[in-house]
């Protein structure tokens, strides 16, 4: 169980995200973005800025893998810092965090993982660890974070492959590693059924998700995202993923999900939700927002179409939000929750919310 806090974060610039015309999600097929090891002799900061960058232009996609990602930059960071002293290490490591939790904004999972390091660090710190035993702790949080959300997500496999029954139709959307592991995990257990995928519009995450679960022998459709409504009728359950959950239960997830949650409920479909809880937002137990991504128009049009219409505004926003209200059951590591309940939940991993900060 991940107990983790959300210190202040510096406003730093974003670099502007690249148009995606042609290759619907470049790199998409790299299923981890892979650090470069220390041996290569990179600087600390350019480690984190390389990955910075694959975050930010979604070549690393999907909360869990930006998590993990985080977690590895930290962790060859400290194996290639040159600091001569534990605070120097500390104070190096807290500066690249702050850029890492930058990259992505609404996905709760990336601070969450900066924050389990960072805290581990600053209490190895206060206890007086020479420079090598805390660079040697580092390296240690940072595994086990990535050990404990790989864990996490098996588990969610395991959990929430219960919910399926021979015979049904799965509904997802985007491109959601739990997701894809509970419905692996379904057919690993024999179980006959049908998913259904939209296609996710404007990265096409969908056609990943298809890709993926057609490869491994599940029978697939790809539809447009606009046709939900067209076929909610036929769908048994709706599974979907989440970056970031809100303590009244709320789930923020890519753009398109809110309006197959509605469209779900207009047809008592199931709508359930599978998250690990490192994507928990600690911060809306104070009144805090998740703030939403907006993403670069060159998603969404072509720079010569901008040209061409300049009096256009084009809006790319990444996520938006489902209220409790429209969600039947949150599958996390823990166990099953309803959304009205996830509070508890939150309130067990952050006991102390006022230490939370503005993050």
């Amino acid at each position: 169980m991940l107990r983790l806090a959300e210190p202040g974060v510096s406003s730093l610039p974003a670099r502007p995200p690249p148009s995606v015309h042609g290759d619907p999600l470049p790199g998409a097929n790299r299923e981890r973005f892979s650090i470069p090891s220390a041996k290569l002799i990179q600087l600390p900061d350019s480690v984190v800025e390389d990955t910075f960058a694959a975050i930010k232009s979604m070549e690393i996609r999907g909360a869990g893998r930006i998590a993990r990602a985080a977690a590895e930059a930290l962790k060859a960071s400290a194996l290639a810092s040159e600091a001569r002293t534990p605070l120097q290490l500390v104070a190096e490591l807290t500066n690249q965090g702050d850029r890492l939790r930058e990259a992505r904004p609404t996905a709760v999972s990336l601070p969450n993982s900066v924050n389990f390091v960072l805290m581990g660090a600053n209490r190895g710190l206060a206890g007086r660890l020479k420079t090598e035993a805390l660079r040697r702790l580092v390296v240690s949080l940072c595994d086990d974070f990535i050990e404990r959300s790989t864990n996490a997500v098996n588990m969610i496999g395991e959990i929430g492959a219960k919910r399926i029954v021979n015979g049904d139709l799965v509904l997802t959307h985007c491109n959601s590693e739990a997701v894809t592991q509970i419905l692996l995990t379904a057919k690993a257990q024999k179980k006959e059924f049908e998913v259904m995928v939209t296609e996710t519009r404007p990265r096409y995450q969908g056609r990943i998700t298809a890709a993926i679960l057609a490869k491994k022998g599940l029978e697939v459709s790809l539809i447009p995202d606009s046709a939900s409504r067209l076929y909610m009728h036929e769908v048994d359950k709706v599974i979907v993923g989440a970056d970031a959950i809100a303590s009244n239960g709320a789930v923020i997830n890519k753009i398109g999900t809110s309006t197959l949650a509605v469209v779900a409920h207009e047809t008592r479909t199931r709508f359930y939700v599978a998250a690990e809880t490192y994507k928990l937002s600690p911060k809306t137990l104070l009144g805090d927002l998740v703030e939403i991504e907006q993403r670069s128009p060159l998603e969404v049009v072509s720079e010569k179409w901008m040209r061409e219409n300049p009096g256009v505004k084009v809006k790319n926003p990444s996520f938006d939000v489902t209220p409790a209200e429209y969600i039947d059951l949150i599958i996390t590591e823990q166990g099953v929750y309803p959304a009205q309940g996830i509070v508890f939940l939150m309130k067990e991993l952050y006991p102390e919310p006022e230490r939370l900060g503005s993050r």
